[in-house]
């Protein structure tokens, strides 16, 4: 399912649980792994042209190396990347330039965040910035991740109706369709539209597109978006929590600190993963939009 995986590191050890989570991932679809971590930050401006000449990229991939050996045992094929530059940019660009399937990402600590926005004058995270503008899906992971089989078997997809929200909810029944599980579609209305009127919206809109997902429920909640989302994967025992990010935020400082995906990304007891585009599965089957398989090939 997965053949190109980006996982961001530090050498810090603070995405333990992200790099065991990509590495089973790795060894499960066989898929390719690139450990990633962008240095700069602590440095400055001034001092990334001369990263590489002073030999302290290599100080640090050794580092790394050394901290993660023993969880990529096993893994065929790895890289370790460590890369001059900003963060979310390098992080991006290497996806768009090996055409990755999935981004890994872990919580960073607030006192590297404040350090970062700091000296590079920029309001939001990495993680913020990467799972806001990446094109594959990005997988938010802060606590371990039960690499069972099959791997996700109830996968809840939050929606607010938003262009970027119909691509979740569309790699959502890929995903289901692929490991035959139970799909809840989920929208918490704040105020205005009642429940029996919102879930029939969210039947006409997204039901024909689920068509060939064996169990498909739809619920809406009212309340505050993070908490009700989370409320309902622990509700439903989900492994997977789908959603899109974006925001209509002109301020980047308070996109940040409003971002729903981030708040239940990092307070979910199972991994959250954030599609903004079309994305689709390499996989054995695939799906038009209405749910039937069109082709048994690699990707559409």
């Amino acid at each position: 399912m997965f053949k190109d995986i980006i996982v961001g590191v530090t050498p810090s050890g603070v995405d333990k649980c992200a790099v065991m989570a990509a590495a089973e991932f790795a060894r499960k679809f066989e898929a390719k792994l690139y450990l990633t971590h962008v240095a700069g930050m602590a440095q400055g401006w001034g001092s990334i042209e001369h990263l590489e000449p002073s030999g302290e990229t290599e100080r640090i991939k050794e580092q790394i190396t050394d901290m993660y050996s023993d969880i990529l045992s096993g893994i065929a094929d790895y890289q370790i990347n460590v890369i001059p530059g900003i963060p979310h940019s390098e992080i991006l660009r290497l996806a768009r330039k090996k055409n990755t399937d999935l981004i890994v990402m872990g919580p960073h600590t607030k006192e590297y965040e404040e350090k970062r926005s700091k000296m590079w004058g920029m309001a939001g995270s990495t993680l913020e910035r990467v799972s806001q503008k990446a094109r594959c899906p990005v997988m938010i992971v802060h606590k371990d991740v039960d690499c069972k089989d099959p791997l996700f078997e109830n996968i809840l997809v939050a929606t607010d109706f938003s262009e970027q929200s119909e691509c979740a909810v569309s790699y959502g029944g890929q995903m289901a369709r692929q490991y035959k599980a139970k799909l809840t579609v989920m929208h918490v209305v704040e105020s205005g539209a009642g429940k029996g009127e919102t879930t029939a919206r969210l039947e006409d809109v997204y039901g024909p597109r689920l068509q060939g997902v064996s169990e498909c429920t739809f619920g809406v909640c009212h309340g505050q978006p993070p908490m009700e989302i989370l409320r309902m994967s622990q509700q439903n025992h989900a492994d997977l929590v789908i959603m899109a990010h974006h925001s209509k935020e002109m301020d980047p400082e308070k996109a940040f600190l409003g971002s729903t995906v981030v708040q239940v990304a990092l307070n979910a007891s199972c991994p959250t993963m954030s599609v903004n585009r079309h994305f689709d599965l390499r996989c054995g089957l695939m799906y038009d939009q209405g749910g039937k398989v069109i082709e048994t090939e690699a990707r559409v």
